[in-house]
């Protein structure tokens, strides 16, 4: 049998795959773009906004069966603290195998190796088979929003620093107060 294998791969190789494959796993989601709906000069704005931005970090991982592109995830650096997993999927022949989970552990790795001290991501609110995983690997619920472009939506974030889950457990009222979160809040 050959082995699953992730290759992080450049924006340009990412976006040819991209386009080939993500109609065939979103093919059944209705989803508004509002990128759409813009006039010429609407769109001319956005993309200067979006020139202003600078270069952010970008990752974009592939998963491989031997030679077979299978799935994939990508995301981009929101802040100078937060990384947002933006996109993934396996193809459906490939899931329930734990490929999911390997995604996320190799974009948990490649953000923290950055430095990102946040890395989230938005989920349907009743995609549990990415919800989850999620949960097993360490992620929170962390918001709940509701968007013209994909309906109710889950926000999960992931903390490479366990004083901000512990600091989530105490603000969410899970837990008291202990002496580490007293002289943090100096309480």
């Amino acid at each position: 049998m050959q082995k699953y294998n992730i290759k992080e791969l450049s924006t340009e190789e990412f976006s040819v795959l991209w386009d080939e494959y993500r109609f065939k796993v979103f093919d059944d989601i209705q989803i508004f773009s509002i990128m759409n709906e813009l006039c010429e000069d609407e769109l001319a704005k956005v993309n200067q906004l979006r020139s202003n931005m600078g270069q952010p970090i970008r990752i974009n991982l592939g998963v491989y069966h031997g030679d077979e592109f299978i799935g994939w995830s990508w995301g981009f650096q929101e802040s100078h603290l937060k990384f947002y997993m933006c996109n993934s999927a396996i193809l459906p022949k490939y899931r329930r195998r734990g490929l999911y989970t390997m995604l996320v552990q190799k974009i948990i790795e490649r953000a923290e190796s950055y430095g990102f001290q946040e890395i989230y991501g938005r989920h349907a609110a009743t995609n549990n088979g990415i919800i989850i995983p999620k949960l097993k690997l360490g992620f929170l619920i962390t918001g709940i929003e509701i968007s013209d472009a994909f309906g109710s939506l889950v926000h999960l974030s992931y903390f490479p620093k366990k004083i901000r889950k512990k600091m989530l457990d105490y603000r969410s009222g899970l837990i008291k107060p202990d002496d580490e979160i007293k002289r943090i809040l100096k309480l």
